[in-house]
């Protein structure tokens, strides 16, 4: 180091003889340039020496001190290094990872990572920060243990610091909890397996628009000090600069209150770095040029540049701490061009003195954030919709691939079957398991998976993942069946996946005398139901149906529905296996009859072929297609619906138990979708992401005589049959017991032979004074109050006051709720005080310009290489009752439509009734049953041991049902004594002990805290847990 020094010393004084760096061409042979380049070989080797004492990195002749900490009383920017990886959007998740079809998009994740992880290596002060774990576990499993090692101590020294650490960054608007738990439990299962650390930083930069379940539930109660996100609706974003409220405490939970807030900062410039400092590959910045004897040297400008930026940015944030995200979508595929670049503009900024700059994470930031002691603002509720321009609000994504979105909510309820029995029957660590469903789940819960904003080719191969994984958890939840029942004889059965389009071939095979159809049906949640479950069944039997004890249950036979009639001809056309099938061709019935099913249990059932002479056969239902009187009624025991004749429209819903009576009709219309030729934002189209109405206008169907009503009636259900057009129609039905309406929908194909996109929706116009409020779910938690009469100005008056739905949505008057419960992601609002809408399908035939680049115009093909747009069946239903009573009915019913029964059909020789040994199981002690306001959300095999399970509970959040509950974690196990249990945070990779809330200061209140109760110990005696309103726990369990 001496010898450095003075070689050093040396060339400043021979520097001075030397002609200017800029004239090097003019220096005389004389001037001693090989004692410099002599000394200059000294310096590197000595340099080299103390390169890790010195912390100063060496280009050439150059070095740059990157070693930069915190500096008092200065502007002090943090960089912070990232990419963003959209985990499918434009390419599928295998293309993005390999860096496959570059004709779309130039992006490989698998590059990314090397070349993050070699430059890191160059200099210990560099920093970087990864999110998706779905692509780093497809890296990791690649490398070699050598660098597997390397990549531990990188995290180890907090130079590659795992954010968020999902499998996905998910969608916010067309997600449900359930789902987003499991994606997050997910990725930082491995995470904690692999690096033994835990995420502490919530970044959702990419969503378009926040909810308030991802602040206090993906948030605080992950165990997370803080939340960023990049999109906020451009009017609130500019009084946000304004005001310095760029960051915040969020209080997403009314009921959980202060105990779940979390500090919330806005992103300044998106995700990017300000203009002029992008430094990525194909960046069309110029790189710093700090070397004055080359051409393009802008070191000065660049410097200036850099502090004139940080001082704006501290205008509109409250401390001297500031966050440059330094990254872009897929960037550092050659990290150096990134890297290298921030090295000079640290040393040279620092060097500068104006303002501090330093490598930094998120981690970082916000400890000195909250080091500075500073008093933050409150905000409650969520950040929907959202828009980035006047007439650009992005609600059309909260219904966008409405078939998808229904087929991820099913598969949800199936994979959470599927895994209880996983767990009750033990897993098969070689053999089929739920693993390739659960990671086909996480993946599509990316906010450019089931948000339906991805192109088609990716849908595709999000649909695929999704299929390949429901195929083997069948495998799983058949046979765990089968163990459970005690039957090697059932293992073949068949859980009929395409009941959507009414098709089994178990249950409509024509049963000779001496078979019987054996039907088991599994029940998820916590407490026994009792429900009326239907499948397809061949009409040409007389049939009847006994429960597992052999006592006779009483059935209907309903007629499908024309519309079931045309999807089952035009998917299953074509298809060997239906084709073969003796009564394709024959009028089917659905066959209707109540299951009472125990908690976490199954209870089986026995549909025989009968004589004529039986008594208990099924009923077949009556139809009646003429009305002689002007009001045609569908009645249960609780309700009653009456239709008018003429129209064949609803007219009048009245809870007869409650005596709550509103006036309601019920219509189909479309929006015709914007082309975008229009004065005001021109070119912007309605797209997969926005949703643009070229009118307020929705227009009703019309044509009388496109329209048809028939009642079916029975002793079991009644059902009112409508059409509306050839491509509309709809069942209304209810059961003998109900309290509630089914309606079920068939939209499609949406004819677009004028040359209009549409958008179509249904709408529920009752007398209820709701003064401008509705009430919306939060990915299928909380509801929230909206209002249409925004303080902001709301250019798309239809647009701009869509909400997401996952639960559904509400009016309500002094007494009476008007609920609308729905069965997947779908866009509603109440833009007409007393009125309820739900966009239900959308075909479109303009791009959006927001980044997919192409039309959302959705077709199928069959088997025979027939095409045509996208059908779309679904269905949501309707209650009118007390608040109170309706406050209950949501959330037991929500949590019905989330975990339905599921079933599995086998046929059975008569005679061989010992094939089944237990007809009848329950996983729950004799007797006992969850509390009517708690739920089992996830019961699972840890992957890590399997003797530990993370159990989720919930507890409604209104009526007289949110009070504490306790349950008994023992009596949830029959058969298995509880060893020890342990609480973890949410997502089950650090103990809730030693969890510790970051305190901050808040402006007015510190929020209300609403009960001291989540702070005692849960477990009350042994193995008792308490669980308050709202409140989610999760629990280790070895036996």
């Amino acid at each position: 180091m001496a010898l450095a020094c003075a070689c050093m010393d040396a060339l400043q004084g021979a520097s001075k003889q030397l002609p200017s760096l800029r004239t090097r061409h003019r220096i005389s042979h004389h001037h001693p340039l090989f004692w410099i380049i002599i000394c200059s070989g000294w310096f590197h080797a000595a340099a080299a020496a103390e390169e890790e004492d010195s912390e100063l990195l060496q280009f050439g002749a150059r070095f740059y001190n990157t070693s930069a900490s915190l500096v008092n009383g200065k502007l002090n920017v943090h960089l912070v290094c990232h990419t963003h990886d959209d985990v499918g959007w434009l390419k599928t998740v295998d293309q993005y990872f390999v860096g496959s079809n570059n004709s779309i998009q130039v992006a490989a994740v698998q590059y990314v990572l090397d070349s993050v992880v070699a430059a890191l290596q160059e200099d210990p002060n560099r920093k970087f920060i990864y999110v998706e774990q779905a692509f780093f576990q497809r890296w990791w499993r690649e490398q070699t243990p050598r660098m597997q090692n390397i990549v531990r101590k990188l995290v180890k020294r907090g130079q590659f610091e795992f954010i968020n650490g999902g499998y996905c960054m998910h969608d916010e608007a067309a997600t449900h909890y359930v789902d987003m738990i499991d994606q997050t439990t997910l990725g930082h299962r491995y995470i904690k397996q692999q690096f033994g650390v835990t995420p502490r930083i919530g970044w959702q930069i990419d969503p378009f628009g926040h909810s308030a379940v991802q602040a206090y539930l993906l948030g605080a109660e992950m165990g997370f000090d803080a939340f960023f996100f990049a999109r906020a609706d451009y009017q609130d974003l500019l009084q946000r600069r304004k005001d310095r409220t760029m960051e915040m405490i969020w209080q997403g939970s009314k009921s959980l209150g202060s105990s779940a807030e979390i500090f919330t900062g806005i992103l300044w410039h998106h995700y990017e770095p300000p203009s002029g400092f992008t430094f990525d590959i194909s960046s069309k910045n110029s790189p710093i040029q700090d070397d004055a004897r080359l051409n393009e040297y802008n070191l000065p400008e660049l410097v200036d540049l850099f502090v004139e930026y940080a001082r704006n940015q501290s205008n509109e944030y409250q401390t001297n701490h500031l966050m440059w995200t330094m990254g872009d979508d897929f960037a550092y595929t050659y990290a150096n061009t990134w890297f290298k670049q921030m090295d000079k503009l640290i040393h040279h900024v620092n060097l500068d003195g104006r303002v501090n700059v330093l490598y930094s994470t998120p981690s970082m930031y916000v400890d000195a954030v909250n080091a500075a002691n500073e008093t933050w603002p409150l905000k409650t509720g969520d950040f929907f919709p959202y828009a980035d321009k006047p007439h650009c609000y992005w609600t059309g994504y909260f219904t966008s691939r409405s078939a998808f979105k229904g087929y991820v909510r099913k598969l949800s309820g199936f994979l959470q079957a599927a895994r209880q029995l996983e767990f009750l029957v033990g897993k098969n660590q070689t053999g089929p398991n739920t693993d390739s469903l659960e990671e086909a789940m996480a993946i599509v819960q990316h906010h450019d998976g089931v948000s339906g904003t991805e192109k088609q080719h990716v849908a595709n191969d999000y649909a695929q993942r999704l299929a390949i994984g429901s195929a083997e958890a069948e495998k799983v939840f058949n046979s765990a069946l089968a163990a459970l029942i005690g039957s090697a004889t059932l293992a073949a059965e068949q859980h009929c996946p395409l009941l959507n389009i009414s098709y089994c071939p178990t249950s409509e095979a024509e049963l000779p005398f001496g078979k019987s159809l054996v039907v088991v049906v599994y029940n998820p949640l916590g407490w026994s139901r009792e429900e009326y479950i239907h499948f397809p069944v061949s009409s040409a039997m007389l049939l009847e149906v006994t429960d597992g004890a052999g006592n006779s249950v009483p059935s209907q036979l309903l007629p499908l529905p024309q519309s079931a009639y045309r999807l089952r001809k035009f998917y299953m056309d074509g298809d060997e296996a239906s084709m073969t099938s003796n009564n394709y061709d024959n009028p089917l019935f659905h066959l209707v009859f109540s299951a009472v099913v125990p908690p976490l249990g199954y209870t089986t059932f026995r549909v025989r072929r009968a004589s004529s002479s039986k008594t208990n056969i099924s009923i077949k239902s009556t139809v009646e297609t003429q009305h002689t009187t002007p009001t045609v009624e569908l009645t249960s025991s609780q309700l009653q619906l009456s239709f008018s004749s003429s129209t064949g429209l609803l007219t009048q819903l009245t809870n007869s138990k409650a005596g709550v009576s509103t006036a309601v009709q019920q219509s189909y219309c479309w929006y015709n979708a914007s082309d975008g030729l229009t004065e005001e934002d021109p070119y912007q189209a309605s797209g997969a992401y926005l949703f643009r109405p070229n009118t307020s206008t929705c227009f009703r169907f019309t044509n009388a005589d496109e329209s048809s009503m028939a009642i079916v009636r029975g002793p079991l259900v009644e059902e009112v049959h409508q059409s509306f057009a050839p491509w509309l129609s709809q069942v209304i039905r209810i059961y003998k017991d109900s309290a509630y309406a089914e309606v079920q929908f068939t939209v499609g194909p949406i004819p677009i032979d004028d040359g209009l996109g549409k958008e179509v929706v249904t709408k529920l116009t009752t007398n209820l004074t709701s003064n401008n409020e509705f009430y919306t779910d939060s990915n299928g938690r909380d509801f929230l109050k909206r209002r249409t009469d925004w303080d902001l100005e709301v250019k798309e008056p239809v647009a701009g006051n869509y909400y997401p739905l996952n639960l559904g949505i509400y009016l309500k008057d002094n007494t009476t709720d008007f609920s609308v419960l729905v069965d997947r992601a779908l866009g509603g609002s109440s833009i007409v005080d007393g009125e309820i809408e739900l966009m239900l399908h959308r075909r479109l035939l303009y791009d959006d310009r927001r980044g997919v680049g192409e039309a959302l115009n959705e077709t199928v093909c069959n088997s025979n290489g027939n095409c045509e747009g996208l059908t779309v069946q679904g269905s949501f239903s309707v209650y009118i009752g007390p608040s109170e009573q309706s406050a209950q009915w949501r959330r037991v019913h929500g949590q019905q439509v989330l975990m339905p029964l599921q079933f599995a059909f086998s046929v059975l020789e008569d005679g061989n009734e010992a094939a089944i040994r237990s007809p009848q199981f329950s996983a729950m002690q004799p007797f006992y049953e969850l509390p009517p306001n708690v739920a089992i959300i996830t019961l699972q095999v840890s992957s890590s041991n399997i003797t530990l399970q993370p159990l989720l509970f919930k507890a409604v959040e209104e009526s007289e049902l949110s009070k504490n509950a306790t349950v008994n974690l023992q009596s949830l196990f029959a058969n298995r004594e509880i060893n020890d249990v342990e609480e973890v945070s949410l997502s089950a990779n650090q103990k809730k002990s030693q969890m510790k809330k970051m305190q901050w200061h808040i402006q007015g209140a510190s929020g209300s805290q609403t009960s001291g109760s989540r702070d005692r110990d849960p477990m009350s005696n042994k193995y008792s847990v308490v669980l308050a309103p709202m409140e989610i726990r999760t629990f280790l369990i070895e036996f």
